[in-house]
């Protein structure tokens, strides 16, 4: 029986990619792969004419050849092409990362090693409260935690001085043995090493072959002016330590600010009130406010200043991360009225309204209104 045209196997023209090849032979192969089809002779025929497709127009010099001569080309190539056939252990050895992701026939071709892969460390977060002072001055703060370092004794290698790791015997630094049942496969993890691909026969007898070790450590973190709530500020490398030389983490802190009685901040403007006077309302005055810094500011009081009237004092707010502006400081206005009065206060007060024509009597409450009426 003649073979199949390579290009027609697969379903591909004669001008497809390397890319489109090992597309369209992925898709045969999980078509027609023995896992999916148990007892199929003619799947397991189709699966390995689109494996011998394959190694020919995946493989650049024999595609040349069989362009330029069809399948008589290929006799001194070696291969599926040149003897017409391929048995299983081929196609899982050769191509088994087409499709190993999904039956695992991939696995065999995993880096094998001897000696441990270095791992960069983890991050690690902490949370530190600070004032609105702070971040409106910005300021220092010092915190400590637990975290990784390399350890001292070994250099980060895990091992005892003078020693080094070992390739695992069992599964040959694969950190996997494969296992094969007919057409099936599977793979579990290599139970002398853990997976590892290596050994350590002696360890590091401070680290215990870990490559680091847990300490505390305190460090003092410069919280810049202007911060924000939430901001997460970066300490490079003061993460836990890489394993086996790996590079360290970074230590990510996420800055909250606590709320102040009096100041509040609105994007990049600090914002305060302060309570005025009827008569400084009315008439204007000057006043002076502390702001949260503990500077000194004079605010003119414009006459007939409204209660809630914003005046603006601009550059006295929060300054900005990204530049030398800064926001301002605004005063809500409010109205102090006070709870106790002098008799001449309250007379001169009376006297004003009956002026500008508002009442001020007090107004009888309903119950005590009723039995004055009719109880006399």
């Amino acid at each position: 029986m003649s073979k199949r045209d390579y290009y027609q196997v697969l379903g591909v023209e004669k001008s497809a990619t390397a890319p489109e090849i090992k597309k369209a032979y992925r898709k045969l192969a999980l078509k027609y792969h023995p896992d999916r089809n148990p007892d199929n002779k003619d799947a397991e025929e189709k699966f390995k004419e689109a494996a011998q497709a394959y190694e020919v127009l995946s493989d650049e010099k024999k595609k040349r050849q069989y362009d330029q001569f069809g399948h008589a080309g290929l006799g001194g190539m070696g291969g599926a092409g040149a003897h017409g056939g391929m048995n299983m252990d081929d196609i899982f050895s050769n191509f088994g990362d087409i499709f190993g992701d999904i039956f695992g026939g991939g696995r065999s071709q995993r880096q094998r090693k001897s000696d441990p892969q270095a791992r960069r460390g983890h991050d690690l977060h902490k949370e530190m409260q600070i004032t609105l002072k702070d971040a409106f001055l910005g300021t220092k703060k010092n915190t400590g935690y637990y975290h990784f370092v390399p350890c001292e004794t070994c250099k980060g290698k895990g091992t005892a001085p003078g020693t080094t790791t070992h390739q695992c015997s069992k599964c040959q630094g694969a950190g996997q043995l494969n296992f094969r049942q007919g057409f099936f496969m599977y793979s579990q993890t290599c139970d002398a090493c853990g997976g590892q691909g290596y050994t350590i026969p002696s360890p590091c007898t401070d680290c215990r072959g870990k490559s680091r070790k847990q300490v505390y450590e305190s460090i003092d973190l410069a919280i810049p002016a202007g911060v924000f709530n939430g901001a997460e500020l970066r300490k490079t490398a003061k993460g836990d330590a890489g394993v086996y030389g790996g590079r360290s983490g970074d230590l990510l802190v996420r800055i909250q600010i606590a709320t102040d009685k009096k100041f509040k901040r609105v994007g990049d403007d600090l914002i305060c009130s302060m309570s005025l006077t009827y008569p400084q309302l009315v008439l204007g005055s000057q006043v002076e406010i502390t702001s949260i810094d503990g500077t000194k500011q004079t605010i003119k009081i414009p006459k007939g200043c409204p209660v809630g009237e914003r005046i603006i004092i601009p550059g006295k707010g929060f300054p900005q991360l990204r530049n030398k502006m800064r926001g301002n400081l605004v005063v809500i206005t409010q109205c102090h009225v006070p709870k106790k009065l002098s008799a001449d206060a309250k007379k001169k007060l009376t006297e004003y309204s009956g002026i500008i024509g508002t009442d001020t009597k007090e107004t009888e409450g309903f119950i005590s209104g009723f039995f004055k009426k009719f109880l006399g």
